[in-house]
């Protein structure tokens, strides 16, 4: 990408699943960068990654870290972003923040750039990465939200242990190979939701992801009704959702239901959409079984859309499933996006 100036960039959390991640697509994406500050907690501090061939040294993130930043990319945990997002707003930088710290203030936009790239305008030093699974389904459904109007959504997600961070990926690495060995398998430390229930991720699915809400909703499955809303500037959208974790290491699927506006709909029309729209690839070729899948979307920034079909019952209904990488378009990719974005927009200077 073209850009007039080269810029002070901080990764905060640089040393975990996300922040690894982002620091490799800055790198692929030749984000222009004069300096680069790589902060995380004081357990981590000293540690050394590599960025463009050379070694880049992590230190411990306080406020005085943020004085010159440009842009600061935050992926450490929503208890640091509380803490320190507005240490780094006061210094001058634009906060691109992956947690769920502001993703449902009124005063913070929530940005994927293929869908609401405008809210930047808004920003007022804070914008907001949302959840995973809402970024890819918005950009698969906006499209066709604008071209046929969407009245109701309807979504089952089959989550990656990444999404947990990275030590939920060596457990399931370590519970696979001892269910295999018939070896007795470790203390679960895969969080759920709170109190002491960690269930076994190998060769199961747990369906709840983060804790349940008084309405019977985890707060991950509230995270997509309510953001879906907001990306879409949709308050009335009828949404709803079931979140469920599977032993798969990266990559998030989705099966969504929708219902559109306009009647007389087909499914190449829905088709055709998606195969002129930002972000999305389409495979869906039934015939051929060829559609998405996790394995497929690893390292891959699109959004993968398939299975598209017409709902049985209801005319306006359709059915698609949804798939892409948790770690690169759900958070790292979105993330270096929105500070291409800025920079586009002349909001970034």
């Amino acid at each position: 990408m073209k850009a007039k100036k080269e810029f002070h960039v901080a990764v905060v959390g640089a040393t975990g699943a996300v922040g690894t991640m982002i620091l490799q697509t800055l790198e692929d994406r030749n984000f222009p960068i004069a300096k680069l500050s790589l902060l995380s907690s004081k357990r981590s501090a000293g540690t050394k990654l590599m960025f463009k061939g050379e070694e880049v040294e992590v230190k411990e993130a306080t406020p005085e870290s943020f004085e010159g930043v440009d842009v600061a990319l935050f992926s450490a945990g929503g208890s640091v972003s509380k803490k320190f997002v507005p240490e780094a707003v006061k210094r001058g930088a634009i906060v691109v923040d992956n947690t769920s710290a502001y993703r449902m203030d009124p005063n913070v936009p929530l940005v994927v750039p293929e869908v609401n790239e405008a809210d930047l305008f808004t920003h007022k030093g804070i914008i907001a990465n949302p959840n995973c699974s809402t970024i890819q389904m918005v950009v698969a459904l906006e499209p066709i939200r604008k071209a046929f109007g969407l009245k109701k959504v309807i979504v089952s997600t089959y989550q990656a242990v990444s999404g947990a961070g990275a030590s939920a990926i060596q457990e399931l690495k370590n519970q696979t190979k001892q269910v295999l060995e018939g070896t007795k398998v470790e203390k679960n430390i895969l969080p759920v939701g709170s109190g002491d229930k960690h269930y076994q991720i190998a060769f199961n699915a747990i369906p709840q992801i983060d804790v349940f809400t008084d309405n019977g909703f985890t707060y991950e499955e509230m995270k997509m009704i309510n953001e879906t809303k907001k990306i879409m500037h949709e308050p009335s959208l009828k949404v709803a959702a079931t979140c469920v974790r599977l032993p798969i290491v990266r990559g998030h699927a989705e099966s969504v239901f929708i219902k559109v506006d306009k009647k007389g709909i087909s499914v190449e029309d829905i088709q055709k959409v998606l195969e002129l729209a930002d972000g999305v690839t389409v495979v869906d070729s039934p015939e051929n079984q060829e559609y998405p899948m996790p394995v497929g979307a690893e390292g891959k920034r699109d959004t993968f859309v398939g299975r598209i079909r017409k709902d049985l019952d209801d005319k306006k209904g359709f059915h698609m499933w949804i798939v892409s990488d948790n770690l690169l378009k759900g958070a790292a990719w979105n993330s270096v996006q929105i500070a291409e974005s800025l920079i586009k927009l002349g909001l970034l200077k």
